[in-house]
């Protein structure tokens, strides 16, 4: 059970070391001396176990310890103690396995390890917790839906009297009340006085005054009676007395009856009828929320109705209590239930007075989509249950019963009357239908029709008495100027005026070539080819006017013809500034139109050379027949240190190429991240060596520059790079090998030396088909020559690559006794044929 902070508080103002009974002392203790540090767990968690027993709400704790004079400081320290030893007790609950039958059925069994477990005592105690939670579940879900329970299920609100307010003056003072006497004038005095159990209090120099049963009014004025032969003044008016409340003091009251938690509460003296049945959690499922009783001296002084707070937010007859009353909430009389298109769908008690019209005011009226006409109503008799209708005019004269259901329906999700317009109009939707409504009258009341309205046709949909369509076209040209009979309409009805452009395919044309911006463009009548060059952005720089050609569609070709013409092509030679025939020449439908490029408009192309160089950098080509040997020329020589051996050729030819290398650079980037992650990629080197060389072209640059012009002196073209390394001194050697590595090069070493040098051949190695790509790009592979490998020479830069073999896969046992059987049975056969034969 979860203790609130304030209220575990209580309990511990009254801490003397012993247990007894606190209500009766609770103003003659002084909690100024209370060390929160002092008090132990077991102390606070006696106290929290008779949490129940108090009628105090947190508030009224709160203001009644800091009036007994515990510090702020005190009462912050008492609640980290409780919420502490609250949450300790929560966890120490979560980690209790089993709390139903079925964990007492296993703890049984613990008990008696030799005694087997009984599977229908498990089986019983689950339908047993089922039906229980079924059952919870039914009455949670009843209790949410009584009209008024949600007041009292909220634990966060409450009806908490305010113990700060100035004394009200018909409050009744009472035994242990503190009285507090001020006079203040010509004459200064003040009092603090406690009502004693006889209702007297000792003023001194006075004597014993009598105030119990007295209200604040007459108490003052009875006192004031008794001071005045001491303080003349009170008589001659200079001197002024006070008489208010200081601490009050705690009735007990008593609630009993269909309350949720009944039992006797101690409440502060200003307490009323809604503040105890507040803290008693209010009406239970079958109490009553309208006769509601309060019980003093054995007489019934008051009957409280919730439904008035909850309805008009009157608190009638929510009497202050008094010490002893008795608070009585017998079971309710009557109650219906009312669903449906309603705002406020509940369980509602009525009285005996009570017609249809207060319960429908009870659940708030009416929504915006209720079937007023009519309600219907689920009746209960001694034998069986019945439908009535309830028509409007009867709301006023029908008592509702005990039991009954109101069903308020929703409205049809029809029109009575209307019709609506699509199409080419200026205002298509839906409309009212007015007796006499016509097609012509609609179409004027929706601001006429567009000027694209297809005239020759419109179609009406009519809705049928049985709910089937049927289709009516009429000529709107011949209605509209009088020509044709109106057509009167009906409820649905739903017309459609088409447009004609709806009724045609979509007209454009394509301009392509060197315009700013090719592609698609809208037909227009009487479109010119200078419109559609404009609508195109213009020439581009590279285009030229002569020789353009537009294509255009044939309608009218002979299919039998195998020389039947398909398309009628016109050559156009229009100048840059479109002055010509560019203007005179029409277009039609579906034209094409291409610009093409000026024969002498060429782009700068360049080139790159890299490597040992004197200038190496960016090249534009300059001719045509520019070579690669031209190329080196331009960039000023060899530097001494220059390899052309190893010099490579960089090219990138089409643009298919360009997207193959992208294809290859995603598996190399694929195959890196294998590598990372320690996985075997061996079988994946010839991905990394096609990424790298499949855009190299191999080249012998010593003899393109000792013979210039020769064949192997390639033209230059846009973007490619020339690349003269510096003298390599190693071979690297990759693929199926043990240990791939980079090794120097020695001049005398042959390719399987520099295989030794990388551990050898990997059982997977295909020997036969083993490579070597040339620094210059060039690629050998192995020959053979009857059963000898005959492997390339190697040469500095160069890389030897190893292919895997590919994996066959292995027979299994079945496969090899399936093998054997089949021999076997051929072998029978032959010699049974051979024998025969004999």
């Amino acid at each position: 059970m979860k203790i609130k902070p304030i209220v575990a508080l209580l309990f511990v103002f009254f801490v003397s070391l012993t247990f007894t009974g606190y209500a009766q002392n609770i103003n003659e203790k002084n909690f100024s001396n209370i060390k929160v540090d002092d008090l132990t767990d077991n102390q606070i968690r006696q106290f929290m176990q008779q949490v129940q027993a108090s009628g105090l709400s947190d508030a009224q704790l709160e203001q009644v310890a800091a009036a007994k004079g515990m510090s702020s400081v005190e009462i912050a320290k008492l609640r980290e103690r409780v919420e502490k030893l609250g949450k300790t007790a929560k966890n120490n609950q979560k980690n209790i396995p089993e709390t139903n039958d079925k964990a007492a059925i296993k703890g049984r069994k613990v008990a008696n390890d030799n005694e087997p477990e009984n599977p229908d005592e498990l089986d019983l105690a689950t339908k047993n917790d089922k039906i229980q939670s079924q059952a919870d579940m039914a009455l949670t879900a009843l209790k949410s839906k009584i009209f008024g329970r949600d007041l009292f299920a909220n634990a966060k609100a409450g009806f908490e009297p305010n113990l700060r307010l100035a004394t009200p003056k018909n409050y009744v003072i009472g035994t242990d009340d503190e009285i507090l006497i001020d006079i203040y004038g010509y004459s200064e005095a003040n009092y603090q006085l406690k009502v004693s159990p006889e209702g007297t209090v000792n003023i001194p120099y006075i004597g014993v005054v009598n105030v119990s049963g007295l209200t604040i009014e007459a108490a003052t004025a009875r006192i004031k009676s008794k001071l005045t032969p001491v303080y003349k003044g009170l008589a001659a008016g200079n001197t002024k007395l006070s008489v208010n409340i200081g601490n009050i003091r705690s009735v007990k009251v008593i609630v009993t009856g269909e309350v949720t938690k009944p039992g006797t509460y101690t409440l502060p003296s200003l307490a009323t009828v809604f503040n105890a049945l507040y803290s008693s959690g209010g009406p239970s499922e079958n109490g009553s929320f309208r006769n509601i009783e309060v019980i003093r001296t054995g007489k019934k002084i008051a009957i409280l109705d919730i439904y008035d707070f909850l309805l008009k937010g009157e608190l009638k007859n929510n009497v202050r209590l008094q010490d002893q009353d008795i608070i009585r909430i017998p079971t309710y009389l009557s109650r219906v239930e009312m669903l449906g298109e309603i705002k406020r769908p509940a369980i509602f008690e009525m009285k005996n007075s009570e017609d249809l019209t207060n319960l429908l005011n009870f659940a708030g009226g009416f929504t915006e989509r209720a079937y007023k006409a009519r309600i219907r109503v689920l009746k209960n008799t001694n034998t069986e249950r019945k439908i009535i209708d309830v028509t409007q005019n009867q709301f006023d004269t029908y008592q509702p019963q005990s039991g009954d259901k109101f069903y308020v329906n929703e409205i049809l999700d029809r029109f009575e009357n209307r019709v609506s317009i699509t199409g080419a109009i200026f205002r298509p939707g839906e409309y009212e239908l007015q007796p006499g409504l016509t097609l012509k009258n609609l179409i004027n009341k929706a601001e006429g029709l567009k000027e694209d309205a297809f005239l020759n046709r419109a179609y009406i949909t009519r809705l049928l008495p049985d709910l089937n369509t049927q289709l009516i076209s009429v000529d709107l040209q011949k209605i509209m100027t009088g020509q044709a009979d109106d057509v009167p309409l009906k409820r649905e009805d739903e017309i459609t005026i088409s447009s004609i452009f709806d009724l045609k395919e979509e007209y454009n044309v394509t301009i392509d070539g060197e315009v700013r911006e090719p592609g698609k463009f809208n037909y227009a009548d009487n479109m010119s080819l200078e419109a559609l060059i404009i609508k195109a952005g213009g020439f581009k720089e590279a285009a030229t006017g002569k020789r353009v050609e537009v294509s255009r569609r044939v309608k009218n070709s002979d299919a039998t013809s195998t020389a039947a013409i398909t398309s009628e092509v016109f050559q156009i030679d229009i100048n840059q500034d479109l002055s010509s025939n560019a203007a005179s020449f029409v277009l039609k439908p579906y034209d094409i139109v291409t610009v093409r490029s000026s024969p002498g408009y060429e782009k700068q192309k360049q080139v790159r050379i890299d490597g040992e160089v004197m200038y190496p950098g960016y090249y534009t080509i300059t001719r045509k027949d520019e070579r690669l040997s031209d190329l080196v020329k331009r960039a000023g020589g060899l530097t001494a240190l220059a390899y052309t051996n190893g010099a490579s050729l960089k090219r990138v030819s089409n643009l298919e190429t360009q997207l193959d290398q992208e294809k290859e650079q995603q598996k190399l980037l694929q195959f890196k991240k294998m590598q990372s992650n320690g996985k075997d990629t061996t079988s994946n080197n010839d991905i990394e060596n096609k990424v790298l060389r499949n855009d190299f072209v191999g080249i012998n640059l010593t003899k393109i520059l000792s013979s210039p012009g020769k064949k192997q002196d390639l033209f230059l073209e846009s973007g490619d790079v020339l690349n003269i390394p510096k003298q390599l001194q190693t071979v690297k050697v990759s693929g199926q090998v043990l240990s791939p590595n980079t090794v120097v090069y020695v001049k005398t070493k042959g390719f399987k030396q520099y295989i030794s040098n990388a551990g050898g051949f990997s059982q997977s190695a295909l020997k036969s088909r083993a490579y070597i790509i040339y620094a210059n790009g060039a690629v050998k592979s192995t020959k053979k020559f009857l059963f000898f490998n005959n492997f390339p020479v190697v040469e500095t830069g160069a890389e030897i690559f190893v292919p895997k073999r590919e994996e066959k896969n292995k027979m299994t046992a079945g496969e090899v006794v399936g093998i054997t059987t089949g021999v076997a049975s051929l072998g029978a056969i032959i010699l049974g044929v051979l024998n025969l034969l004999k």
